[in-house]
């Protein structure tokens, strides 16, 4: 029992060893998160025709505060875009990240706060950390996936 107890660990760890990270050209991938009125949002209802940008985040993060801050600064370039925020926190932890450190995008008309209580972002994404962004073209597939908070300049540019 010991044994099979042990060989179900080491494969479980080796294939999150082995996982990759999105590939630009991958399809974005079917969702189901919630609006703060409880109401669902699926990622089919993202548009086509127009670029979205999703940005996974975690409200006690300082490097998610940190990017929201640096988005937040560069509202102009972020205009255009379909502009998705999706934490696994509550609305609550949610609100107030949004109004410390992302205020300007809150009065965005392109920009949405979603939760994941449902916990699907982790395993459909695939994210590596907190925060990741993941910048889709107007066809709905992958232009970049980044977690690295250096890369949001180059993730604004792509978004023009």
């Amino acid at each position: 029992m010991k044994k099979l107890f042990f060989s179900l660990l080491i494969t479980a760890f080796s294939i999150n060893a082995f996982a990759q990270a999105p590939t630009p050209g991958t399809a974005l991938p079917k969702a189901i998160f919630y609006k703060e009125d409880g109401k669902t949002f699926s990622t089919e209802q993202i548009p086509k025709g127009k670029k979205s940008l999703i940005m996974f985040f975690d409200a006690s993060c300082d490097h998610c505060q940190k990017v929201a801050g640096n988005l937040s600064k560069d509202t102009k370039q972020l205009s255009g875009v379909n502009f998705y925020l999706v934490s696994q926190d509550v609305f609550r932890s949610i609100n107030i990240f949004m109004d410390t450190y992302a205020k300007p995008l809150k009065a965005m008309k392109n920009v949405k706060t979603l939760q994941d209580k449902d916990y699907v972002f982790i395993p459909l994404f695939q994210p590596k950390h907190y925060p990741s962004l993941y910048l889709y073209g107007a066809d709905k597939k992958l232009i970049i996936f980044t977690g690295n908070e250096k890369d949001v300049p180059k993730v604004l540019k792509l978004a023009k």
